[in-house]
């Protein structure tokens, strides 16, 4: 059987914004860094901590050819601030039109995994309150690899293992550059769905072509069906 494998944030919820939110509170009240929402995009599927001490090297707070432990606090600082805040939120977001009758239905076919770098409470609560703990054959999410976030591959490589597949029967569904890497780099084929996100096609330059490119992963249906049952690679 072939297998699909979803990012989560930004792919089949609506969460990125709170999630942005949260980190543009908590790095503006740490480090008085204002954060793009572009900048921040870009960067998501990095373990948190990662991406908070990304930021303070591209804004310049912390000298990136010589990173100190004071620099590795302040971005464990700005993660953990920045959990708060989306705790704080207390929302479950909504799943972007057509998904759950994709996920639930159309897909029926296909084996279908979660590999998202969310925490396992967030992914957890969201997968089941929106689709159902069954719905998936299986969900990783980024407390199963701190510190290997993508673009590391490990998270995709295990996720081919449980589903004993190999990477030409699988395809990946992402929303950002570190997300595609992920996928490319464990050998998975991959399509973006763009939704909401500010990112732009020119963002994904070298990484994807665009006619494995869709606006939202609804419009991404009929692909991902036809190429659930046949016979043809990505």
């Amino acid at each position: 059987m072939r297998a699909i494998i979803f990012d989560m944030d930004g792919v089949l919820v609506e969460s990125m914004p709170f999630h942005y939110q949260a980190m543009k509170i908590a790095i503006k009240e740490l480090a008085n860094i204002d954060l793009d929402k572009s900048r921040f995009y870009l960067l998501e599927g990095m373990p948190i901590t990662e991406m908070a001490l990304e930021i303070l090297k591209i804004k310049g707070y912390v000298d990136a050819k010589n990173i100190t432990k004071k620099d590795i606090q302040m971005s464990e600082n700005v993660a953990k601030r920045k959990k708060e805040l989306f705790k704080q939120t207390n929302v479950i977001p909504k799943p972007f039109v057509g998904v759950r009758e994709l996920i639930t239905n159309t897909l029926s076919g296909c084996s279908k995994a979660v590999v998202s770098g969310s925490a396992k409470e967030e992914v957890d609560t969201i997968i089941d309150e929106i689709f159902g703990k069954d719905a998936f054959n299986i969900i990783i999410d980024g407390d199963q690899f701190e510190g290997k976030g993508k673009p590391d591959p490990a998270s995709f490589e295990v996720a081919l293992q449980r589903l004993n597949v190999r990477p030409s029967d699988a395809v990946a569904v992402e929303n950002a550059p570190l997300g595609v890497k992920a996928a490319k780099s464990a050998g998975i084929p991959c399509i973006l769905t763009l939704n909401t996100s500010p990112l732009a096609i020119s963002d994904f330059k070298g990484l994807i072509s665009e006619d494995r490119v869709f606006e939202d992963t609804s419009s991404a249906g009929n692909f991902l069906s036809n190429w659930c049952h046949s016979s043809s690679e990505v």
